[in-house]
């Protein structure tokens, strides 16, 4: 696992305990600086947008707070961007959860609600590698955290890395070139979590 200390902003947008994302990537040998301020952003060598609650929350404190261009723009550059549960979700063009509402855009798709008795989707479940993804790869084994009762549904399935299945197949995990984003909290997976989490501090263009 990585030693170095590479700057990581975690945008701090007021959507979700962020102390275990700050501890994994603390864990790994990451320089962490919990933000919201455009100079850090600016300043990231990757950006990593965690969160848990509804879509629509969570884009109007992006909005309220007016990072979304900065983040666009550094994406567009190229700077390495995870996207976490809820933070992945907001990657899709639209989003249905309590009314539809516009999300990032940066991923052509929609998010959607689970179609389970059981919803939300709560706990430990295994994931299935689609693709040979750099955000999956040397997984020690392929079980994960979930916990949501929405997943994203992109157009262009080729990035797709993993699904899971709960009472339907749905996506798991995403990479897009510098946009990586996972369904799952790899901050709350053990191992194999930690190893996603390292796949992304190694990512180069």
């Amino acid at each position: 696992m990585t030693t170095s200390f590479k700057k990581v902003v975690i945008i701090d947008y007021q959507m979700g305990n962020v102390a275990s994302v700050i501890k994994a990537f603390e864990k790994l040998g990451a320089k962490i600086k919990l933000s919201r301020n455009k100079n850090d952003i600016e300043k990231a060598e990757y950006l990593v947008l965690p969160g848990v609650g509804a879509f629509g929350d969570g884009m109007k404190n992006l909005k309220q707070f007016g990072i979304i261009d900065v983040l666009s723009r550094q994406v567009k550059k190229g700077v390495p961007f995870l996207g976490i549960c809820l933070g992945m979700q907001l990657l899709a063009e639209r989003g249905y959860e309590f009314g539809e509402c516009k999300g990032l855009g940066w991923i052509k798709g929609k998010v959607i609600k689970l179609k389970s008795p059981t919803v939300p989707h709560i706990g430990w479940n295994d994931v299935r590698v689609t693709k040979n993804k750099k955000i999956l790869s040397n997984l020690p084994d392929n079980n994960f955290y979930f916990i949501h009762s929405y997943f994203l549904k992109p157009n262009n399935k080729s990035i797709i890395a993993a699904t899971c299945k709960h009472g339907h197949e749905f996506t798991a995990a995403i990479e897009q070139g510098n946009i990586w984003g996972t369904q799952f909290h790899p901050e709350k997976s053990q191992s194999s979590g930690l190893k996603v989490l390292d796949n992304f501090l190694n990512y180069h263009a």
